[in-house]
């Protein structure tokens, strides 16, 4: 018999059903409650133990017709989608979160392929699943350890497929992101930076750590004193098709082109002499906190210890719509960057900006 016929059959007697159930509940409820409590003796206690942190299996899809930021223009994100791969859902997500203990060691990164390798499940001799025996073990398990009181949330899979599987760990997880147009926005009209975004590939092991020191400070090498708690990311991912018109931007100061046209862009790490302990997969980390620059004295958002590290590569690069070649970057990596965000204020005494 269907969920459906059942629901059908069962409709003539749904009243007295419900007439049923409420009766009953009143009854349990006007009852007297006849059990007691008694106190557990420290034998019993030992042996009570508690569930730590939470599990959050996730699917999704998520669209936006536009993100502004406006001052005297505006800065306009349209069109944004996050999805799976060709618009499916973005599914197979697990998130964990744990409010740390005192030297307690949680998943963290690639600790998972550890773990299967210890177990004899992947190839120890596997140079980067070598890395993570190494890089991940402590405390007799593997992860990482962290201080009481650290928040602590572990992006990964539900599933990972067949365990002995490399490729099935490294795919679990497929993401699709779309942006219609990234334009900016003034009296004068609208510049469109880039358009036509779509990037393909698989999101890694991805880890955020709210740090927990309290009202504790520390100084950068730059002088510059940040809070010492703070937020910090670690991730992987791999883009493995990527199409956009750059049409006049500039990204990280180095990166400077207007009417340029990018197909089959990939970001990965399987190139040079950086590939240890990535899996072939791209990788970025940074910490924020509050902080006070030495140089100016301003309170502002402290964005430290940012490193990505990638190999680039764009088969078709196209400038005035013609196609020019290939572009490749190999052991791209940025490191040990540091940087300031604060908002600008006029300084006392100036004339204040009038339009015109």
């Amino acid at each position: 018999m269907t969920r459906r016929n059942a629901r059908k059959r069962l409709k003539p007697f749904r009243p007295a059903l419900r007439r049923f159930f409420t009766l009953s509940l009143t009854a349990s409820l006007s009852l007297p409650v006849m059990a007691d409590f008694r106190p557990l003796d420290d034998s019993t206690l030992g042996n009570v133990t508690g569930q730590t942190g939470v599990t959050i299996e996730m699917e999704t899809r998520i669209e936006m017709d536009r993100l502004s930021w406006t001052d005297e223009g505006s800065l306009n994100v349209n069109g944004v989608r996050l999805s799976g791969q060709n618009d499916t859902v973005l599914d197979n997500l697990k998130l964990t979160l744990d409010i740390a203990g005192q030297d307690e060691v949680l998943e963290y990164g690639f600790s998972e392929i550890a773990r299967r390798a210890d177990a004899g499940l992947l190839d120890a001799s596997n140079p980067d699943v070598a890395d993570a025996l190494a890089r991940y073990a402590v405390g007799g398990g593997y992860g990482k350890q962290f201080d009481s009181g650290d928040l602590v949330i572990h992006l990964g899979a539900t599933d990972y497929g067949d365990p002995t599987s490399l490729d099935d760990y490294l795919q679990a997880v497929d993401f699709e992101l779309a942006v219609d147009s990234v334009e900016a926005t003034g009296s004068g009209g609208t510049a469109s930076l880039f358009s036509n975004i779509m990037l393909q590939g698989y999101i890694g092991p991805t880890d955020l750590v709210i740090r927990n020191q309290g009202n504790n400070t520390r100084t950068l090498a730059n002088g510059n004193v940040v809070s010492g708690s703070e937020l910090q990311l670690d991730t992987h991912f791999e883009i493995t098709n990527g199409n956009l018109n750059w049409d006049a931007a500039d990204v990280i100061l180095i990166f400077n082109f207007a009417a340029v046209g990018i197909e089959g862009l990939q970001i990965h790490n399987r190139r040079g002499d950086d590939t240890l302990g990535h899996f072939g997969m791209a990788s970025a980390t940074a910490k924020l906190s509050r902080g006070t620059s030495a140089a100016s004295g301003k309170e502002g958002l402290s964005i430290q210890e940012v490193d990505f590290r990638a190999d680039i590569d764009m088969p078709v690069f196209k400038v005035g719509g013609t196609r020019i070649g290939s572009v490749q970057f190999k052991d791209f990596d940025s490191k040990n960057t540091t940087m300031m965000v604060y908002g600008n204020e006029q300084d006392k005494g100036q004339a204040p900006r009038h339009k015109q």
